[in-house]
């Protein structure tokens, strides 16, 4: 199986940085994948959802308000300007779920985007 690896950057730290099966990002126009050998691309992200797949099949997802993405052959970089991971135990993951939440709201985006990606967080919550 081949991986790549991915690091997300916010003005505060890393918050994430580790290889990756597969990552979809939330573009300016639309949501897109990134696998291993991706072309290489930069582009802006929009307020979203980033849905990770981990080497050992986990899923995590991260809310972001906005930033930029560089993909390379073997390598992706996010750097966003606010960010909240949505994992770890229930206790943790509920807390997590309602700062996402409040980030994306904050973000300056229309409201049909800012409710998709609640929604999307709310569906990882449940999984």
């Amino acid at each position: 199986m081949e991986l790549f690896k991915l690091e997300i950057v916010t003005p505060t730290g890393v918050i994430f940085d580790n290889e990756v099966k597969q990552v979809t990002l939330p573009g300016a126009e639309g949501e897109f994948g990134v696998l291993p050998r991706h072309a290489a691309l930069v582009s802006l992200l929009e307020t979203g959802v980033i849905v990770i797949d981990k080497a050992d099949g986990s899923e995590v997802a991260v809310a972001i308000n906005s930033g930029y993405v560089k993909v390379e052959e073997e390598k992706t970089t996010c750097i966003v300007d606010g960010a909240v991971a949505i994992s770890g135990d229930d206790s943790d993951l509920a807390k997590a779920i309602e700062e996402a939440k409040k980030l994306l709201e904050s973000a300056k985006a229309s409201s049909t985007v800012i409710a998709t990606a609640v929604s999307k967080i709310e569906r990882v919550g449940k999984a």
